[in-house]
């Protein structure tokens, strides 16, 4: 079965709506954004009163354009610290695209604070997480590409971290370490990457997408019959044949909280229909007992004691 690619007909609807292509990106300063945007007394530390500083993006050096796509429901709660996380970066050229699916909080007011810093942003209902990344991604113009979830962050250099290893090796595909934490952010644990393989996709859990970056020629759509899992099944796809590269960096991190997909109880069945529809193409995973998953096990193990030494 071959997913439908439906990027060109949403480009195309922007552009009979009067968007202009491409869109703006994210304004650079060589002094920072942080004493331009909206001020917050309430949180502390990155990315509310710390900034990446302007001054490590050499200006001799073409530093890759990079599109983030922050799709987004009802997370007014989180969003800002999404976005400040990537303004803050301070990138030289970036563009961020937010497709909001209609949400009813607070959401919308947090949208226009920072309307003159996003390239473009919309608020209207779609047909899901997937629907809006791809729309999003529709009208993407960078050179790599990476999409936040809105309950999600960027954490300080990643950016930096992230292009001067394009700028190194120019692979196709780039997955880092990552950070989980609570809802306020108080505590935080290192997440470890797994080795990637194209043998190992289909283990799931290898790739946290809030630490993925990929080259534009690379892209595939999300295949919006997914309701949760939509990462896991397009890293089937997107990885499979590309050069990929570990960065050994904690670029985003995740929140847990009670609403997160993968912890509300309120999601099992979408989940179940997730892997109903992933086994119908890619067939079962190995089993448990399988000797292709005791060598996966035992590769994953060799690879996070070796980078445990590293850090």
């Amino acid at each position: 079965m071959e997913i439908i690619n439906p990027l060109p007909a949403y480009r195309e609807a922007f552009i009979i709506k009067g968007v202009q292509l491409p869109l703006m990106q994210v304004p650079y300063k060589h002094t920072g954004l942080l004493a331009e945007l909206p001020v917050n007394n309430i949180n502390i530390g990155w990315p509310w009163q710390t900034e990446v500083d302007p001054a490590a993006y050499l200006a001799e050096i073409n530093w890759p354009k990079l599109t983030i796509v922050i799709p987004s429901f009802n997370q007014g709660k989180f969003i800002e610290h999404a976005i400040r996380s990537v303004l803050l970066q301070n990138y030289p050229h970036v563009e961020l695209i937010i497709m909001d699916g209609g949400s009813t909080d607070e959401t919308n007011n947090i949208l226009n604070k920072y309307a003159k810093w996003i390239s473009y942003t919309q608020n209207e209902k779609d047909n899901g997480q997937g629907h809006g990344i791809n729309l999003g991604f529709s009208m993407a113009s960078g050179s790599y590409y990476g999409w936040l979830n809105s309950d999600d962050f960027y954490n300080q250099n990643a950016f930096l971290v992230l292009a001067t290893e394009i700028l190194k090796s120019g692979k196709d595909f780039y997955y880092g370490d990552g950070l989980t934490v609570n809802e306020d952010n108080s505590i935080q644990t290192y997440w470890q990457a797994h080795l990637v393989w194209d043998m190992f996709l289909r283990y799931g859990g290898l790739i946290a997408s809030h630490s993925a970056f990929w080259k534009n020629k690379v892209h595939q759509p999300i295949w919006e019959k997914m309701n949760c899992n939509v990462d896991g099944e397009l890293w089937l796809r997107l990885v499979k044949g590309v050069s990929k590269k570990h960065i050994r960096f904690a670029l985003g991190s995740i929140r847990q909280h009670g609403d997160t997909k993968s912890a509300n109880d309120g999601f099992n069945s979408k989940w179940q229909q997730d892997d109903q529809n992933i086994e119908s193409i890619y067939g079962k995973p190995p089993g448990m007992h399988s000797a292709k998953t005791y060598f996966y096990r035992f590769v994953q193990n060799l690879f996070t004691f070796y980078n445990k030494l590293l850090r």
